[in-house]
């Protein structure tokens, strides 16, 4: 007969445990190196950038809010209309992130519902890589369109394939009342 204490503590089904507990493993398993705080909330750490997870829990499901917020950088024109069309576009474009800026951060968050019985590490892997996707298509968006509205040619990224392009943008400027049209290559009016 075996000793009682070298028998495997298997976890309690998924139903049984709360949605921290699993996502908290799951961010584990992706070797994101979770934290809880005080509050319930998960930071943890994916491509050096650090992000956190907000557990809304519900009577029949609970809701999972993976989100970042970062603050501005001076390189990023100050121009509160551009970096909102920013905002504006990475929302349209990327349906699942809502994207806003709260005083000079920029904040990108997904929100998923999940199942008492779900295990969450898909929707976690998901979340995570549009969180990051749309941070750099923001960042790549305002720049673009701020160099557009002075008349400039947009630069794009060392790495960017071949052939390609920014824009057409969403939203369109509106800095000096003409704005850009939809490709991106209208002129700025002088202030």
């Amino acid at each position: 007969m075996t000793d009682p204490t070298s028998l495997p503590n298997f976890p309690p089904p998924p139903q049984d445990r709360p949605l921290t507990g699993r996502v908290l493993d799951a961010l584990q398993d992706l070797t994101f190196s979770p934290n809880l705080d005080s509050q319930g909330d998960i930071a943890f750490e994916v491509q050096g950038q650090r992000l956190f997870v907000k557990i809304i829990t519900g009577e029949q499901f609970d809701i999972m809010r993976v989100f970042g917020q970062w603050q501005i950088a001076e390189t990023v024109p100050d121009d509160m209309t551009t970096r909102l069309n920013g905002c504006n576009d990475v929302t349209l474009g990327v349906n699942l992130v809502k994207a806003g800026i709260a005083n000079n951060n920029l904040v990108l968050a997904v929100e998923q519902i999940v199942a008492r019985q779900e295990a969450p590490k898909g929707k976690v892997q998901v979340a995570t890589g549009l969180i990051l996707q749309a941070l750099q298509l923001w960042h790549r968006n305002v720049i673009a369109k701020s160099q557009v509205e002075r008349g400039l040619q947009p630069d794009l990224p060392p790495d960017a394939p071949e052939g390609t392009e920014v824009g057409p943008w969403l939203s369109v400027g509106t800095q000096g009342g003409t704005g850009t049209t939809e490709g991106g290559s209208g002129q700025a009016g002088q202030q």
